[in-house]
């Protein structure tokens, strides 16, 4: 590894679909002039295709997705370039799979109330994931563990809110 590398850094925003990480890993990306990626453009159009038709994912399905995601992250680590992706990142099997040999790799994990959740997806619009979806998201989500690299923002706030607390809890300072 490169020093340029080792001095990289790795944010995966995570949380149920609606919980803001869209908003919250470009505004990061933004703040610290670093790449940003969208989690949702590593899927396979199947995958894409059967969420859009309100089947939930199962691991199977989202093992690809999150390789492709890892394989992302290397390729920008290798290049000393800090980033930014989102990922549901929903259980700690598929957090586990992201950070296996990436120690760079920290998670910011969007709590959000589910009512809050509600209201979002109802006002959404032109993305392929339907409300519908929520209550299976939820089901399957195991929060950041104590022994997990992570900070855990409070999403329900204002966007500019989630961001400053999003940055003073990963001790980062945005660029001027």
């Amino acid at each position: 590894m490169t020093d340029a590398a080792s001095h990289a850094q790795f944010l995966i925003v995570m949380g149920v679909s609606g919980s803001g990480k869209t908003t919250l890993g470009e505004g990061i990306a933004e703040a610290m002039g670093w790449l940003y990626a969208e989690g949702d453009d590593f899927h396979s159009q199947a995958n894409v295709s059967k969420m859009a038709s309100g089947v939930p994912l199962t691991d199977e399905d989202r093992w690809p997705w999150l390789r492709a995601i890892g394989t992302w992250i290397d390729e920008h680590e290798r290049d000393g370039r800090s980033a930014v992706v989102t990922c549901s990142a929903l259980k700690r099997t598929y957090r586990d799979l992201l950070r296996e040999g990436r120690d760079n790799v920290r998670f910011v994990y969007l709590d959000v109330p589910q009512q809050v959740l509600e209201e979002r997806l109802a006002k959404r619009t032109g993305h392929y994931m339907p409300p519908s979806l929520l209550p299976s998201q939820l089901s399957a989500l195991e929060p950041l563990q104590d022994d997990e690299d992570g900070v855990v923002v409070h999403a329900h706030q204002t966007p500019e809110a989630s961001l400053a607390e999003a940055l003073d809890l990963l001790g980062l300072t945005a660029k001027a």
